[in-house]
């Protein structure tokens, strides 16, 4: 695995500027215009948001936090940050920001429901979040990061972003209706598959805490080797987010990009792994459970379309972070020493 796994994809601050005047050395008397690294807008900075701003501050580029929790977006500040209370379902505090920040050139909207969170929870921090970005921030591009959950399918079909994605429970056409509004005002959706990496790995715990079942289900479609799994790791979801701001928006606006790693793997083919890693009996079969909040779903998730446009994932399996990220096991087994499950 590269070196440079984690800083792959640095931003290009000529696609996302402001022009500003500054010397040309070599012609001390005549200025030229030389780009400005873009004014970021993360939404949500937990898992995925935080590790994803702190890479771009790292690279020069200014970021804005904002979180729901003023105490959340306390800690950030104590550690660098630039960040803001901020209620995304509330579009007067929405309205507010924007008059104080009229600079933002991108947004990336990555904030969560919450555990637990029901149709209620979805519908303010989803489609009514993304919908007060856009009319605070018109002017800037907005990236939302969904789901692959839309895909309802339970046959083991590989899915592209151009097959059906029409979920059958509620939390799931939330996230549609959120996804359609984003598009219809030229944004753009990263359908993510499930995130892990250090401090987690749901597979991973589950297994060492002894939680873990094969998905069997026996009426047609058969799964007789448990569910697709379909996963990115968090440093591949960062680059493919890095990837496509450096792209211009004729390439981007308007676009759903699947951000999934090279190989779905079954859950009979992640247990026997990790059971011969860890010397334990496979996990026993059990029959789906089909009342999960984002519904049960089958399906081999290709990411197919964001490759043609030059991102690779530096892990292109599960097994490939299980051997080469070194952090990854080491972090689990903490938690679940520390009394986590």
């Amino acid at each position: 695995m590269s070196k440079d796994c984690l800083v792959t994809f640095s931003p290009r601050f000529d696609l996302l500027s402001k022009a500003f005047v500054e010397k040309d050395r070599s012609h001390d008397d005549r200025p030229f215009l030389m780009p400005a690294p873009p004014r970021i807008l993360i939404a949500g900075c937990g898992y995925l948001g935080r590790s994803l701003g702190e890479i771009w501050q790292q690279h020069g580029l200014s970021v804005l936090g904002v979180t729901r929790s003023p105490e959340s977006a306390e800690t950030l500040r104590k550690t660098g940050w630039e960040a803001r209370a901020l209620d995304i379902a509330n579009v007067a505090e929405c309205l507010a920001l924007a008059d104080q920040m009229q600079d933002i050139d991108m947004i990336v909207h990555c904030a969560a429901s919450g555990r637990g969170g029901g149709e209620t929870e979805y519908a303010a921090v989803y489609l009514d979040g993304t919908a007060h970005l856009q009319r605070a921030f018109p002017a800037a591009r907005l990236f939302f990061t969904s789901s692959t959950s839309v895909y309802p399918q339970v046959d083991g079909a590989e899915i592209t972003e151009l097959c059906p994605a029409q979920p059958h429970r509620g939390t799931g056409k939330i996230l549609r209706r959120a996804e359609d509004g984003v598009l219809a005002a030229g944004g753009t959706v990263l359908r993510l598959a499930g995130i892990y990496g250090p401090d987690r790995s749901v597979l991973l715990r589950n297994f060492l805490n002894g939680s873990a079942a094969i998905d069997v289900r026996h009426a047609p479609p058969q799964s007789p080797d448990g569910r697709w799994i379909n996963q990115i790791h968090r440093t591949d979801a960062i680059a493919a987010i890095r990837h496509l701001q450096t792209l211009p928006p004729s390439v981007t606006a308007g676009e759903i990009f699947n951000v999934t790693d090279s190989q779905p793997l079954t859950q009979r083919e992640v247990y026997e792994f990790l059971a011969m890693q860890f010397s334990r009996p496979l996990p026993p079969e059990s029959h789906p459970d089909e009342t999960r909040k984002r519904g049960w779903t089958n399906k081999r998730i290709s990411n197919a379309k964001l490759r043609t446009t030059g991102w690779s994932p530096c892990f292109p399996s599960y097994f490939a972070a299980l051997e080469n990220d070194p952090t990854l096991i080491p972090s689990i087994l903490a938690q679940l020493e520390s009394g986590g499950t």
